[in-house]
């Protein structure tokens, strides 16, 4: 169920973990709307608003979701998933649906941004974590992993802030207040990875 959600003084709109997530068989609008009131804080929202203050800002096309339960998940990399999850104490589960959502384990991938192989580890991000060869899966996995677990260290536990930052940078969280950003592809990609993280401890 897609529903509002409220943090702080900002709204916006998630497939929730732990709720079940209306299919979405058809391609559609995501419209963003915001306003700024009295106090200087922005409010954002991916639903039509019955509050006035709000207006349009943008509107893109959102990609297809699959209904779910119709997903693959390879398994070519589900040797190299385990021993990561484990070493950084992360649900290898959750490991596999940015992997889904990132490349789908495609460890020959490049963004047009320049992220390189299956978790789409920028340059200076596989730098910093030791990954000599991008490419090399066990070496990106290894890395991507123990990236994710350091956010989910530096925001707390707090799932959706960690994948928002693993998309648009810890710094573009921070700067919005320890919020998701609003950006269209940043809320997107959470849901899309709790969308597959729901769906693969379904399967399990």
């Amino acid at each position: 169920m897609v529903l509002r959600k409220v943090i702080s003084k900002v709204v916006f709109s998630f497939g929730m973990l732990f709720l079940s997530i209306i299919p979405i068989a058809n391609s559609s609008y995501a419209d963003f709307y915001s306003y700024v009131d009295e106090k200087g804080v922005h409010h954002y929202t991916n639903i039509p608003p019955t509050d006035k203050r709000y207006k349009l800002k943008l509107r893109t096309k959102k990609a297809s979701l699959k209904p779910n339960g119709i997903y693959t998940y390879s398994k070519s990399y589900e040797e190299e998933i385990l021993r990561a999850a484990k070493r950084h104490n992360l649900d290898p589960d959750l490991v596999k649906a940015v992997i889904k959502v990132e490349s789908n384990f495609n460890s020959g991938a490049i963004s047009r941004k320049g992220a390189i192989g299956i978790m789409q580890l920028m340059p200076d991000t596989a730098d910093d974590y030791n990954v000599s060869n991008p490419f090399n899966p066990k070496e990106n996995i290894d890395g991507g992993t123990k990236y994710l677990k350091k956010l989910m260290e530096m925001f707390s536990g707090d799932l959706e802030l960690a994948l928002a930052a693993y998309n648009a940078g810890e710094n573009a969280v921070i700067k919005y207040g320890f919020r998701v950003p609003p950006y269209s592809e940043t809320i997107d990609y959470v849901e899309k990875v709790l969308m597959h993280y729901k769906n693969l401890k379904e399967k399990n």
